[in-house]
């Protein structure tokens, strides 16, 4: 399979990515094509539709064998299902699926046309492999069944991120890390309040602890150079 472009976000790394597309609206990427496919008829018509599927590469997880079966976080990381039953990046193939919102379509002089969407679940240069047109009469069903979705997709955490330390984000990235956050980015096999995490974010380490369903930052550092 060819890719066709990289999408640029703010997570230099996984931890911390949302567990599924959407979840955190105000999350913004763009898409960058590679030169053979910076043709602006490649996406004409495409500024039609709101939303579009990316098809990519679980570049980051790599792996030397597959299991059957896998342990979903949002089971609390000690059952297991069968991986076809969920999206996780270890499989036999190393294809993500996501549906985003698309922003806008913009023409740039050296880059061509790149995709600004929102709600992406992806590590900044992720390879894409493809995009196609989400269509809502066929694309959505209402009366499907969740299966265990349903039992875990409300979990939330409150965050509390003091106004001083918040500060250090520029308006339009403060509503997406918080948003980041309160998806709950901890190992699901880890439950120590004690413990300090950090997300990698816009240029920040989001240093934080979690105490019963509470989030609170306690540090927000620049990020060193590589």
């Amino acid at each position: 399979m060819k890719i066709i472009g990289h999408i640029r976000t703010d997570f230099p790394d996984k931890f911390g990515v949302p567990r599924q597309s959407g979840l955190v609206e105000s999350l913004e990427g763009t898409i960058i094509f590679q030169p053979e496919y910076r043709n602006s008829e490649a996406v004409r018509g495409l500024e039609e539709f709101s939303h579009i599927w990316i098809l990519w590469q679980f570049s980051r997880s790599k792996k030397d064998n597959w299991s059957a079966t896998v342990k979903p976080p949002r089971l609390g990381g000690k059952k297991r299902v069968g991986v076809f039953a969920t999206r996780s990046p270890y499989r036999p193939n190393d294809i993500g699926l996501s549906c985003v919102r698309l922003k806008s379509i913009e023409e740039h002089e050296q880059e061509g046309m790149v995709l600004h969407v929102c709600g992406a679940d992806l590590v900044d240069g992720t390879p894409i492999y493809d995009i196609k047109p989400y269509i809502p009469f066929t694309d959505c069903h209402p009366e499907a069944s969740q299966g265990y979705t349903g039992r875990t997709r409300a979990h939330q955490l409150k965050v509390v991120f003091p106004q001083e330390l918040l500060g250090k984000y520029p308006p339009e990235k403060r509503e997406a890390i918080i948003g980041v956050l309160a998806q709950d980015p901890r190992p699901a096999y880890v439950r120590d309040p004690q413990r300090l995490y950090g997300v990698a974010f816009a240029g920040f380490d989001v240093r934080f602890q979690v105490e019963d369903e509470c989030l609170t930052v306690r540090e927000v550092a620049p990020l060193k150079a590589l």
